[in-house]
């Protein structure tokens, strides 16, 4: 070959490889870029229970999992009733405390971005979007926030405390007022319409296909789906066949609505008195009204005398995500209340599996990649414990002491888990490996 032959030949096979070169850079930068968005899109959690209001993260978090930072809310040591879940979106936490104040939080290092304090105690889940995030307060107002500074945009003033989550769907933002109303403003604050709550109080509802599951009927007896759309109500559930006390967060699985029941129940025996806690656990046709499944628990409680059941049940009654069930493939799994998990078929209701601890458990779960968090209440002789099990069968697979009882349902945004406790300390946890 002669030297020119040569020359150009090398030339084009160098050029071959550089283009190969480019191409794959380019497929790299590319999949760097889709990297980013999904840790970005998998680490955002803007409304109360995730995504369909399911309790279910998309991360692939592994434990174990290591303290990245936490934060105590307050110089005392007193004992706090709630410090409801957090939103995440971006870098930064946002979440509303029993001293209150309005936090947003970096959340790589808990340095404290802004700080806001409102009139009263905070016990709002609130909700975030692409500028503002909104909560509300026991003082009456619902209050809307600049994402970046913290300052307000506007406030609307109720008759009541609020005690609620805030959810935004379409162009309302939408919350509860405690036996006052059922509120639905525009993003600028203006009332559209709302719909009277005569008795319900630290009120949680689930959006799902334009409906509210579960709305306040128009008499206190009475709640049932609320469509948005057509201002109308579905159906009617009477919650006195039910007969408790309270009424837990709903989740929805195809055409069934899942929601958890407690009450206290008196035995007569020939010998005794008893008292208990009853749990119950119900299925039903979300666009009918008609009962699929039911059943019902008496609570395993070993460590809690009978005289102290009312006060041990009124102690969940602010955690708004108290007994909110979440749902993995075909199972429904609700935790809190007494010492045991429990999963239950989503279609029959027949119990899959149980699984016991030693103290209460304190909070809701949340499930990410096929594993179930939540907090263990403690006692004289166990630490409060976060724990995480298997959504499958229930086996116990990594726990983790913590300072004070989880409250509230962990939220997992990317390779983080976060939660508040008892000691109204606010954690911040990490995937080690």
């Amino acid at each position: 070959m002669s030297n020119a032959k040569f020359y150009f030949s090398q030339r084009r096979r160098d050029a071959e490889n550089a283009e190969k070169k480019i191409g794959t850079n380019l497929l790299l930068i590319a999949l760097a870029i889709l990297s980013l968005t999904t840790c970005s899109r998998n680490s955002d959690w803007v409304q109360f229970r995730g995504e369909g209001g399911r309790g279910v993260s998309s991360s692939r978090i592994t434990p174990p999992l290591g303290l990245r930072w936490k934060i105590n809310l307050q110089a005392n040591d007193e004992t706090i009733r709630s410090l409801n879940p957090p939103v995440v979106i971006g870098d930064t936490i946002y979440f509303g405390s029993d001293d209150g104040n309005f936090y947003a939080l970096d959340v790589e290092s808990g340095f404290m971005r802004w700080v806001f304090k409102s009139g009263a105690e905070i016990n709002s889940i609130p909700y975030a979007d692409k500028d503002k995030v909104y909560f509300g307060s026991k003082d009456g107002r619902l209050y809307a926030l600049s994402r970046e500074t913290g300052e307000v945009e506007w406030t609307f003033q109720t008759m009541s405390q609020i005690n609620s989550q805030v959810q935004r769907y379409g162009d309302y933002i939408i919350f509860v007022g405690d036996a006052d109303a059922f509120y639905f403003l525009s993003p600028d604050g203006i009332e559209q319409f709302r719909i009277i709550n005569p008795g319900w109080y630290n009120y949680t509802f689930l959006i799902a296909d334009g409906v509210i599951y579960m709305a306040t009927g128009p008499q206190t007896e009475l709640i049932g789906p609320f469509d948005i759309h057509k201002r109308d109500f579905l159906w009617f559930l009477n919650y006195r066949d039910l007969d408790a006390w309270w009424y837990s967060f709903s989740a929805v699985r195809g055409d069934l609505l899942y929601f958890g029941t407690a009450d206290l129940f008196t035995n007569f025996r020939l010998t005794n008195i008893s008292r208990g806690i009853r749990f119950g656990f119900h299925a039903y046709n979300r666009h009918t009204g008609e009962l699929v499944w039911q059943q019902y628990k008496e609570g395993v409680l070993d460590s809690i005398y009978t005289e102290d059941l009312w006060n041990f049940l009124m102690r969940y009654f602010d955690i708004l995500d108290f007994m909110a069930p979440t749902i993995w493939r075909d199972l429904v799994i609700f935790t809190g209340g007494d010492n045991v998990a429990r999963a239950f078929d989503a279609n029959t209701g027949s119990l899959r599996w149980e699984r016991y601890f030693n103290t209460p458990i304190s909070s809701a779960p949340t499930i990410a990649d096929g594993r179930v968090y939540f907090g263990l209440l403690g006692d004289y002789f166990n630490p409060p414990q976060l724990i995480c099990i298997s959504a499958r069968d229930g086996k116990l697979l990594w726990q983790m002491e913590t300072e004070g009882a989880i409250l509230s349902a962990p939220v997992i945004a990317g390779k983080r888990v976060i939660f508040g406790t008892d000691k109204n300390i606010f954690y911040v946890l990490e995937q080690v490996f």
